[in-house]
């Protein structure tokens, strides 16, 4: 992948102030608004502790994003936790869909579910102005499928969720499945046919050391030549041109035009050079990349009075901090402290 100093910055980039000290424009905002989930995948959570951390009134999530979107926000992305669990959220959209860039462009709105609920939100999101929708499912086999969620009948459910989605005229739904060799890595050629049957892009993540009490080793991790030489063994993949120099994915197509996959490899195949990635946790604290051990506080100051011009200047100072890179795999890497579903996809 391109490093940093390959990017080449688009004219509005250029201007952007939200910039890291590595002259990465940041663009997309990922917000947790819960840190609730009514799942208990067993790669993701213990099963034993449920919600760790706070969450804050809509107004709150609201104010934040407006500043970020102030300072060259194109994309906000709402995870959890489980973030169709938030009785306000259409609300949360609606507010959202009429904010606008510092060059008077809508933002580009979306939301990674686990699926459970959308089959009666979908409509209504769309209505309110959601753009894309991102489904967390790491099985095609129903039986495999609510092994992993250890919840009954959770498949069929997340299956008429995805299908309500594009009757509500989502296009292009995203279906994440982490990998884990000798989990569900059995699942793969099955994601194939899914993709091709069901008009959706399978993204295959490799899995990282972001799990709670579970110990990660590079043997879980499937790599990125496994699942294309895999594929290929349905129908041939060919390459295709990246939506965006930041895009996380590399992108596949079969050759006869039906199906989309897309590879997350961050452990073989680091794509940080690259990364156009901020995040906003459930309580309000910023965090520059997913494997930060460091966190910057935005709750705090903005509940002792904090105006709109202080809380953008913390938010500069914790980008201009964002790290160069992971540490995946090397000597003397250390988990961050909080596990990805209580930092927020």
């Amino acid at each position: 992948m391109a490093t940093a100093s390959e990017i080449v910055a688009t004219p509005t980039e250029l201007h952007s102030p939200l910039r890291d000290s590595h002259n990465r424009a940041i663009t997309d905002l990922r917000v947790s608004i819960t840190d609730r989930c009514n799942y208990k995948c067993v790669y993701c959570r213990t099963g034993q502790v449920g919600a760790q951390y706070a969450e804050l009134s809509a107004a709150e999530y609201l104010r934040f994003i407006r500043i970020f979107v102030s300072l060259g926000i194109k994309k906000v992305r709402l995870t959890g936790g489980e973030p169709l669990l938030r009785r306000d959220l259409i609300a949360i959209v609606r507010e959202l869909s009429a904010m606008r860039t510092p060059t008077g462009q809508p933002l580009d709105i979306a939301v990674t579910t686990n699926g459970h609920l959308l089959e009666s939100l979908a409509s209504p999101l769309k209505a309110a102005g959601l753009s894309r929708v991102t489904v967390s499912m790491d099985a095609v086999n129903p039986e495999v499928f609510e092994r992993i969620t250890r919840i009954h009948g959770s498949f069929p459910t997340v299956l008429r969720g995805i299908r309500a989605a594009q009757q509500a005229g989502f296009r292009r739904i995203k279906i994440n499945c982490v990998l884990l060799r000798g989990f569900n890595d059995d699942q793969i050629e099955a994601f194939g046919h899914f993709a091709r049957n069901e008009d959706v892009i399978v993204r295959f993540i490799e899995f990282m050391p972001l799990e709670e009490d579970r110990l990660w080793s590079p043997e879980m991790v499937v790599p990125l030549r496994e699942i294309v030489d895999r594929l290929n063994t349905i129908a041939p993949l060919h390459p295709l041109m990246p939506n965006a120099p930041s895009e996380t994915a590399r992108r596949y197509g079969f050759a006869d035009g039906r199906g989309e996959i897309g590879i997350i490899a961050p452990v073989t195949q680091a794509f940080c050079g690259a990364c156009s990635r901020i995040r906003l946790t459930s309580d309000g604290n910023i965090r520059t990349c997913l494997f930060s051990h460091r966190e910057h506080d935005l709750y705090g100051p903005m509940r002792r009075g904090a105006g709109d011009d202080e809380l953008r200047e913390l938010i500069l100072s914790a980008t201009r901090q964002k790290e160069a890179r992971h540490h995946i795999g090397e000597p003397g890497f250390l988990k961050p402290s909080r596990s990805m579903v209580h930092i927020g996809g």
